[in-house]
């Protein structure tokens, strides 16, 4: 046993005749071939490409709608509050002089 020299690695088991025949080759082989396994491959392949789609048109519609909000809505709240604050101003400053309050129009 000392007498024989140690060679490093790994040995692998010898490898099997190159794949000549459909007879020779392995069961998980011949199922990954089959018809129905590649047209499954080929529809989840076509699913992961529309969904990859439909969240960038999805993502790009959020940011649209986000910055159109942001531009155009935000303004007119604002504005809106301020038109309520003086008229509630106007209303108080009214009731204190002791003029008659109008209802707002």
């Amino acid at each position: 046993m000392a007498s024989q020299p140690r060679r490093g690695g790994v040995s692998l088991p010898e490898r099997r005749g190159a794949k000549s025949s459909e007879s020779s080759s392995s069961v998980i082989a011949r199922l990954r071939e089959s018809p129905i396994v590649l047209r499954g491959r080929q529809a989840a392949c076509d699913a992961a490409f529309v969904t990859k789609k439909l969240l960038k048109s999805t993502g790009k519609a959020a940011w649209i709608a986000g910055t159109t909000f942001l531009v155009l809505v935000v303004p007119l709240i604002i504005e809106m509050d301020r038109e309520q604050q003086l008229n509630e101003l106007e209303l108080q400053q009214a009731s204190l002089l002791g003029t008659p309050s109008q209802p707002p129009k």
